[in-house]
């Protein structure tokens, strides 16, 4: 009967559905021959309204978490709650807090375009590379005005793992040059670098780092940012979960400068890598390492040499040459040649000399004015709460107990205790 039953097709009232499966009328037989026609009436808790677990303290402090920062998310509230004590881990449920929270904002309700997803085959495959003008910090050189930080990031599509990302105080080509090859070094070299249109991805000398590091360099279409999906979703939440935090260090006066953004930055970053991620189901950093591909990495001297500035200079008669302001002087043999000259723009007091496919000694620099180059930009100088929480305070804390544990296991005796063994 039971199964008749549940074949038949009903008009439910306050639903989509038309049927009812076998196991839901066993459900509701076995409750009636229970409690009768009142065991099926649908019971109010007893609780409505309130927590059953989750303290009262935590839940006023939520709430004062979420007035103080209104651009905070449900999850990272909770995830500060777990970090600071006040709630134990997987004890208070975005439901409940939800609830006591209020209604969420409405999202828009404009259809967007279609687009087909795209995910790549494995980690390293892809990288998607872009710049994100975030927030402002105190300028170094100017007391009193503020100054914009850019954000560069490189993230890996297969995993959503951020490989390097870095604030800097220019949105110019050596630092976009220093964030690629901080993430190169670490995690090897990618197939493919998906990048925008922008000046600082476009031209010959990101286009040579390619070629002798061996990835593709590929730019989205104009106009259809849509194909870096997952970085700009990286931005996105940062700008929910970071921003908002970091803005409430900087008006405490606790984040001053350039180094202490990225410290908190970085630490904060280590949080992202162990959330689960929607789409994957699990966090970027399990994703990343559980992927079988060998990462290829290369030796750190060759990255080097791949990322130095290249330029062709004509030497004179009197086996001279100028770079950025600076005399540097070659081989005579060089004289009247035009020579290919590589550098570290951050010291022009090193500059390598090649003709002809072959390497000469090094230019000596006779008048050194300039000993970093005019397009790294400004040298950067050094220039309340109620709840006394901050999503990036904790995250910093957590980070630095970790790293003093790694480094702990990889303690060496000092020279002194050494001799004393002996």
């Amino acid at each position: 009967m039971l199964r008749e039953l549940a074949g038949r097709e009903y008009n439910i009232p306050f639903s989509a559905s038309t049927r009812i499966h076998e196991r839901t009328l066993e459900r509701w037989l076995r409750a009636y021959r229970k409690g009768g026609l009142e065991a099926l009436r649908p019971k109010r808790r007893a609780d409505s309204g309130s927590s059953r677990t989750v303290p009262e303290a935590a839940l006023e402090k939520a709430k004062a978490l979420k007035k103080e920062v209104p651009q905070r998310s449900v999850p990272q509230i909770i995830t500060m709650l777990e970090m600071a004590g006040e709630v134990e881990k997987g004890q208070l449920k975005e439901s409940t807090l939800r609830r006591h929270l209020g209604p969420v904002e409405k999202t828009s309700s404009r259809r967007p375009k279609a687009h087909r997803r795209f995910e790549s085959p494995h980690r390293n495959h892809t990288w998607q590379g872009d710049c994100h003008h975030t927030l402002y910090l105190p300028d170094p050189e100017n007391k009193g005005k503020n100054r914009q930080a850019y954000l560069i990031a490189f993230i890996d599509d297969y995993s959503r793992y951020v490989v390097h990302a870095e604030y800097y105080f220019e949105e110019r080509r050596p630092k976009l040059e220093d964030c690629l090859k901080k993430a190169i070094l670490k995690f090897g070299v990618p197939s493919r670098l998906y990048c925008d249109n922008g000046a600082i991805y476009s031209g010959p000398h990101l286009e040579r780092i390619a070629g002798e590091l061996g990835f593709h360099l590929i730019h989205s279409r104009p106009g259809m940012p849509q194909g870096r999906g997952k970085i700009e979703k990286f931005f996105q939440y940062v700008d929910r979960s970071f921003k908002p935090e970091a803005y409430s260090l900087i008006a405490s006066g606790k984040l001053c400068t350039l180094e202490e953004l990225n410290n908190y930055f970085w630490a904060w970053l280590e949080v992202y890598h162990q959330k689960p991620h929607g789409s994957l189901k699990k966090t970027p950093k399990e994703r990343f390492e559980e992927g079988q591909t060998p990462l290829r990495k290369l030796d750190p001297l060759r990255v080097r040499q791949s990322f130095l500035w290249q330029e062709k200079r004509r030497v004179d008669k009197t086996g001279c040459f100028t770079l950025d302001g600076n005399t540097y002087e070659v081989s005579a043999a060089l004289v009247r040649r035009q020579i290919t000259v590589r550098y570290d723009p951050y010291d022009l007091s090193v500059i390598q000399v090649f003709y002809g496919g072959e390497a000469y000694p090094d230019a000596e620099p006779l008048d050194l004015r300039k000993p970093r180059h005019r397009d790294l930009g400004q040298v950067s100088r050094t220039p309340t709460i109620t709840t006394n929480l901050n999503f990036l305070e904790l995250a910093k804390r957590q980070y630095d107990e970790e790293l003093r544990e790694r480094l702990g296991a990889m303690r060496f005796p000092c020279p002194k205790e050494e001799e004393t063994a002996k």
